[in-house]
């Protein structure tokens, strides 16, 4: 997506995009002649925000492009995003003068995306000229970062197993420069990660555990924890066909954190940061795991086993009390956790937690200013009792909360395995598009992360 963006001054024949209101619209168009008016006139374009209208030249060719904006700015950050499937393909322009162009400018590239490693690549080319206001380097790594991620989830999971999920964080790694190691099978137990072993024992295809690092140790610590079910059957509790067929997206949360450490390494942030990513597939076989289980977890604690298909967060546990041990300055941790945040909070606003008022305060306000969309529920100490067991330290689902609660008690399980650090940021994202949207093409999906990244890059550019 990054080379969609390119400078007017590199382009020398494309066309200009003006932006236009309801009230402004007789003049421009009293600017592009006659003809300009008319083919508003036929077309019944009258400027209203997010409207759009290629008016042609004598010689037919795109001349100008008119888009209506409020009289405040863009009608949303990513509404230049709207037009990208309905332009010709060729060069484009933001003119003098229009609003918010550096939200315009990442709207028409997040549009752009295509997934087309199994289809003819389309040569319908768009690309779009800014001007010197708009950061372009900056831009260029989210850009990659968020690719990644969706690139990631929309591979199906018979070309993205555990070992090729770990290959990636490798090969990331590689690129910046970072080192580290992946943890497989059987070894999983020598080296304590009991929960990460029994999620993904049932599967032909061996579970691991990515940890790798970059930086100079000296830096703050930011470690981030991603959720890697490359596919989720629901185990021996199978999940019905409806509720299986998009789980290749299971590992969206390890897909959101590779995208994330692209950003932080791209842009060379002064910390040493780490990635723990556990990859299993959640199979059934005759060795998978099962309901009423009593597992052990590297933090020490016993796990009873409600329902197999309650996997991520037991494969997080053992990945978080690895992160814990450090006592990074902050932990982040994003997964494709529950249905129970999707009922609540709907497939485009995903929840947070962290008792950390000041971080949550701090998410709150890049989240809006980034038109990144996140909303904070609460750590609610009381519904803890919801996961007690009578046979284990604790049980990973809620028994006997009537079921309420999902992604709440979710989170609650996952904070037992999180008490040294005290900056702990837990993401409950969907990391899917189900229909088009300006910025957001329908499929796999970056959320959190272009928020995450100017948090980390506030945070701790500053501190040096």
């Amino acid at each position: 997506m990054r080379e969609i963006l390119v400078r007017n001054t590199d382009l020398s024949e494309a066309t200009p995009i003006l932006a236009v209101t309801e009230a402004s619209l007789a003049e421009v168009l009293a600017g592009l002649g006659e003809g300009a008016g008319n083919w508003c006139a036929v077309n019944d374009f009258s400027g209203t925000p997010s409207s759009c209208l290629l008016i042609p030249s004598a010689e037919g060719r795109g001349a100008t492009v008119l888009f209506g904006v409020e009289e405040t700015g863009l009608p949303h950050p990513f509404a230049l995003g709207a037009i990208v499937g309905s332009l010709p393909k060729g060069d484009y322009s933001l003119a003098d003068g229009f609003p918010d162009p550096e939200q315009a400018a990442l709207g028409f590239a997040l549009s752009a995306y295509r997934f087309e490693q199994y289809v003819t690549p389309s040569r319908k080319i768009r690309r779009l000229g800014v001007g010197k206001d708009v950061d372009l380097d900056r831009i260029g790594i989210v850009l990659d970062g968020v690719k990644l991620a969706r690139d990631l989830i929309n591979t199906p999971a018979n070309d993205l197993g555990p070992e090729e999920l770990a290959t990636a964080v490798t090969a990331l790694f590689d690129k910046h420069g970072g080192a580290g190691r992946v943890v497989v099978g059987e070894d999983l137990l020598d080296e304590n990660f009991p929960m990460v072993h029994a999620v993904g024992r049932a599967s032909s295809r061996a579970p691991r555990i990515a940890d790798f690092t970059w930086g100079e140790a000296s830096n703050p610590k930011v470690t981030l924890v991603g959720k890697g079910v490359i596919f989720d059957t629901g185990g021996l509790n199978l999940k019905p066909g409806s509720s299986m067929s998009l789980m290749k997206k299971d590992m969206g949360g390890s897909a959101n954190v590779l995208g994330l450490a692209s950003m932080i390494m791209a842009a060379k942030l002064p910390v040493r940061l780490r990635v723990i990513v556990p990859c299993v597939e959640n199979a059934v076989s005759g060795n998978a795991f099962r309901p009423g289980d009593i597992l052990s977890s590297r933090k020490g604690l016993s796990v009873e086993i409600g329902n197999t298909d309650a996997e991520g967060r037991l494969i997080l546990g053992d990945a978080l009390a690895l992160a814990d041990e450090e006592n990074p300055d902050l932990l982040v941790d994003i997964a494709t956790l529950t249905g129970a945040a999707r009922v609540a909070l709907g497939p485009d606003l995903p929840p947070f937690y962290t008792h950390d008022e000041g971080l949550a305060e701090d998410i709150a306000v890049m989240a809006e200013a980034a038109a990144d969309p996140l909303w904070r529920l609460p750590l609610w100490q009381p519904y803890m009792k919801y996961l007690d067991s009578k046979v284990a330290d604790i049980n990973h689902i809620n028994t006997s909360g009537a079921g309420f609660a999902g992604s709440i008690t979710a989170a609650l399980f996952l904070s037992r395995f999180v008490e040294n650090t005290e900056s702990w940021i837990h993401f409950d994202i969907f990391g899917w598009t189900p229909v088009d949207k300006p910025g957001k093409p329908a499929g796999g999906e970056a959320q959190g992360i272009r928020c995450l990244f100017d948090l980390i890059s506030e945070r701790y550019s500053a501190a040096q």
